[in-house]
């Protein structure tokens, strides 16, 4: 049995055990509900001007996410609770918001908490340590997963084997709490599909995988890797799915990224999960941003919808 099929069945297998009920390929949705053929979560991140700015509440986020969009899953970012990660009130106080509102904390996008794939071996230790009370907070406002990511240096070779070393280190924390670490393609070599890919083997565990991100795909300077390769490529691990989006055209289609090709990448690999909005143009504000990545993503699920089953 290949690894992405051990990781199919482990995911599987704990549905239907009732162990793990978050990943990416696990229906999220309830019993009684008519399960779409994805759902559709909104990244923090894509309101990072107004959370910079102060003229939206972190706290207030779930509430929004609900309230002006219509969306019931959130994906948090660190930088915007940064000081709180083991503040048992806040914590608290963030699960309540959410569930106040009907809207499912998924996972926590974690940054600047050091090289995971740091070239010496203690460093990799203490950035482990310093992404665990990121895993404990996931782990008290319900989510499924924390999203880290792969910085590493060294050569290609040596890359792949820090960055795998420092996150299977990582995952076996996260496992005793129920929880996977997911990489996002986020820069350097972790944008390279085929790379990310084979840390992702060498880790081998079913709680460590990817977050593809649609568009976070250029290496360094002017060097980008295709982005239909790259995500095809980090599918077989995705346990979540970033739909980035920067402008649409005047049909209301982003102008980088084909979604309806992305999306059959997306659900030709078997996930079901949620795929989240992570808007990041310029051209218009924020939540309208927001509403056309919604409305595009909406509009190709129901015409991807009869080919496919939910």
């Amino acid at each position: 049995m290949s690894r992405a099929m051990n990781r199919r069945f482990f995911l599987q297998t704990s549905l239907a055990a009732g162990v793990v009920a978050a990943a990416g390929r696990l229906p999220l949705f309830a019993a009684d509900e008519k399960r779409p053929l994805f759902g559709i979560s909104l990244a923090e991140w894509s309101l990072h001007g107004e959370l910079f700015g102060k003229k939206l509440d972190h706290l207030d986020f779930a509430k929004t996410a609900k309230e002006e969009f219509g969306i019931e899953a959130v994906e948090y970012v660190n930088q915007f609770f940064k000081d709180k990660a083991k503040d048992a009130d806040y914590l608290a106080q963030m699960k309540t918001r959410a569930a106040d509102h009907g809207v499912r904390s998924l996972l926590i996008m974690v940054d600047g908490e050091g090289q995971l794939g740091a070239a010496e071996p203690e460093k990799r230790k203490q950035t482990v340590e310093n992404h665990k009370k990121w895993v404990e907070a996931a782990a008290t406002l319900g989510c499924h997963s924390v999203r880290v990511n792969a910085a590493s240096s060294g050569t290609y070779e040596e890359q792949i084997e820090r960055a795998a070393d420092g996150l299977h280190q990582l995952t076996e924390f996260a496992e005793q709490h129920n929880l996977s670490v997911l990489v996002e393609n986020h820069g350097g070599l972790s944008s390279n599909g085929e790379w990310l890919a084979k840390v992702m083997q060498t880790v081998d565990h079913p709680h460590c995988g990817t977050l593809p991100d649609f568009g976070n795909f250029r290496i360094q300077g002017d060097e980008w890797y295709d982005r239909y390769k790259g995500v095809e490529e980090l599918m077989p691990f995705a346990q979540a799915v970033s739909a980035k989006s920067h402008d649409f055209d005047e049909q209301g289609n982003e102008t980088r990224t084909d979604y309806t090709r992305m999306m059959k990448i997306v659900l030709d690999a078997g996930y079901r999960g949620f795929v989240g909005i992570e808007y990041e143009g310029k051209m218009l504000s924020e939540r309208d941003g927001i509403r056309k990545t919604k409305a595009l993503m909406e509009r190709v699920r129901d015409e991807l919808a009869p080919s496919y089953k939910a």
